[in-house]
This record gives C-alpha cells, structure tokens and sequence, in this order.
C-alpha cells in the first residue's frame, strides 16, 4: 500500500481492507515499519477520535501496535529524518525481515511511509522496500484537484522498477461526487490504464465501520490474482 502523498487516507484504506478480510473469516497481518507524529501536537489535534496509524492497524488485525510498526517517532518528519533526530539508524535488512516475519498463512497488508519515493534510510525508499517484498500495490489517491498529476507520477514510478499495481483506490470518495471527481478518476483509468476504484468515507474507527467501506473493494478477487 502506498499513496501519492502524506494524509490522503491510506492508513484508513488499510485498515478498511483489513477490517473486511478479517470480518469474512481471513486471516490477517498489518505490517507499517515506520510511524512517525506520535508527540507531534498539530498531528495529534488533526486525528481526532482516530488513534495513531500503527494502533489503528493493530486493533483491526488484533495485533500488538509494537509488532505492527517497529520503529516510532515523535516528530511530524519523514522516516530519514525522524531516525536522525533520534541518533538512530534503519536497517533496510531488519525492515524487510520485519514484513516477512509473522505467522505463515495470513494475508499481509504493508503499509508505506509517505508516497513511494519517501526514504526509509538516506538511500533506500518505500519503493526500494515494496521492490524486495514483491508485492502488488495498491495506491490510495485524493479525488480531488491535482490528483490526477500525482497519480500518473506515482504509477509512473511504480512500474518503472517493475511492481505490479494492482489498483488506484480515490479516497475519501463523496456521496455525490463532482464533475471534476468523476473526470478525475475516468482521467487516470485511462491515461494510467489502471482500474481506479473508490473509498467512501470512514465515519469512525471501530471494525464494523472499517469492514463496511473495505466490502466496497473487490479485495477477494485481488487476493485471488495474488
């Protein structure tokens, strides 16, 4: 999983097709290496009732939050940077093991950091991680103004080092979308000759709500294709 940008809802899409699985009997893992804006006030305000990313994920795959995301910060920064305000370092190695690890048999959701180029380290991005797990991806998307150029771009970026992109998920898609959201996402189905699908929003965080958004997805015939 991976967006064209920061704060465009893609925890919220994984979190909804975790939800979904798991309400259907699948069983699930949720694995986001890095969260960040844990101690960040403005971050924490803008949340809301929602908790932070890696609880969100935890809850839903009934997972612990440590093992869902093993390494968090407190600043509102990019991983790279985070890691270095904390005198730390990551270890690509140890973030790839960390997605592979987990018990055999459940359905892995990876979530990124960020949009695709993000860097993890000072020279390895979310792009180098979703390289080396081999996994479809699906991009969550703005409906709105601009996405169409961010979206091409990451699709661009994706295919570029050979991933498969399973989809484009628009998101949070209106009851009554407008002119510029329906050509938008007619746009970018044609011109990234990719299936685009939307993502209603998601009114509070709790499993029930999550699994009804995530049943909108056809997430069983992607696993199917997996």
């Amino acid at each position: 999983m991976t967006a064209t940008d920061t704060g465009v809802g893609k925890t919220v899409l994984s979190a909804a097709l975790l939800a979904a699985m798991a309400a259907a009997g699948e069983p699930v893992r949720a694995y986001k290496p890095v969260v960040t804006g844990l101690e960040d006030e403005d971050e924490i305000t803008a949340r809301g009732i929602w908790p932070p990313d890696h609880e969100l994920l935890a809850a839903v795959a009934k997972m612990a939050p440590e093992d869902v995301s093993p390494l968090r910060f407190g600043p509102a920064v990019s991983p790279h940077l985070a890691v270095e305000l904390a005198g730390e370092r990551i270890d690509p190695a140890a973030v790839v093991a960390g997605a592979r690890a987990g018990a055999p048999g459940r359905t892995l959701v990876v979530e990124g950091v960020g949009g695709l180029l993000v860097p993890l380290a000072q020279s390895y991005t979310v792009c180098d991680l979703a390289v080396e797990l081999g996994l479809p991806l699906l991009i969550a998307a703005r409906p709105g103004l601009g996405t169409i150029n961010h979206t091409l771009l990451t699709l661009q970026a994706a295919r570029a080092t050979g991933l498969e992109v399973r989809a484009v998920v628009l998101t949070p898609w209106p009851a009554e979308p407008s002119p510029i959201e329906r050509s938008n996402r007619e746009t970018i189905a044609r011109l990234g000759e990719v299936e685009v699908h939307t993502l209603s929003r998601v009114l509070a965080p709790n499993r029930a709500e999550l699994a009804r958004a995530g049943d909108e997805l056809p997430w069983r015939r992607w696993l199917q294709a997996s």
